[in-house]
């Protein structure tokens, strides 16, 4: 009988010890979530880069670019980096168009031809948004048309993103413009089966930098 009451002490000890424990592990959990969830994330102004990479010819030879100017012109901090980089607003000067040309002809003709084609062409207008299950898109505002791209995320650090996603042109009613641009360049479009082609479909980039404080 003793013997049965001091096993019976052991494991209430026992039990007591691992509750304790535990409710250690728990409050030094909490803790580090309320260290965490106090610090802030914001976008680093001007640290924002945009790219993208056009394709010409049926064999869909890449064509890549960037624009030299993105304005920041709504951004709000958050808890994490998502939540302060959702709601952000940009606008990019079409002027600030830059594809590394040694010419000096190609952007003159991208500006004019394909942009030139659209409606309400100065800016490219966009809103970052981030969804209820943290997939992150943007409504990029283009030829008076707003539309969706879905994005891609890689993570370098807390504080370095890269985003990527496909924008179709058919989307934004810019085929025309599309088609503008390939009469234009008819000749460099023109591949070995002596079709001449631009494609509608065009990927997107943007490498995001932000800051983090307390």
């Amino acid at each position: 009988m003793k013997t049965v009451k001091l096993a019976i002490l052991g494991l209430v000890l026992l039990v007591s010890y691992h509750c304790k424990e535990a409710k250690k592990e728990s409050e030094e959990n909490a803790k580090e979530v309320m260290a965490d969830s106090s610090e802030k994330f914001s976008l680093v102004k001007d640290s924002t880069k945009v790219g993208f990479t056009a394709y010409k010819t049926t064999e869909k030879l890449p064509v890549g670019g960037k624009f030299m100017k993105i304005d920041i012109t709504k951004s709000e901090s958050g808890s994490t980096a998502m939540d302060a980089m959702n709601g952000t607003a940009f606008t990019i000067p079409i002027s600030s168009l830059f594809t590394n040309d040694g010419t000096g002809t190609r952007d003159p003709k991208i500006i004019e031809f394909f942009f030139g084609a659209m409606k309400n062409t100065a800016l490219i207008s966009g809103i970052f948004k981030v969804s209820e299950d943290g997939k992150p898109s943007i409504d990029v505002t283009l030829n008076g048309v707003t539309e969706n791209i879905p994005l891609e995320s890689e993570k370098a650090s807390d504080t370095a993103y890269t985003f990527t996603g496909v924008m179709n042109l058919e989307n934004w009613d810019a085929l025309e413009a599309v088609a503008s641009i390939n009469k234009a360049c008819e000749a460099l479009h023109t591949g070995k089966d002596g079709i001449s082609k631009t494609w509608s479909e065009v990927a997107v980039q943007a490498e995001v930098l932000l800051e983090k404080s307390e």
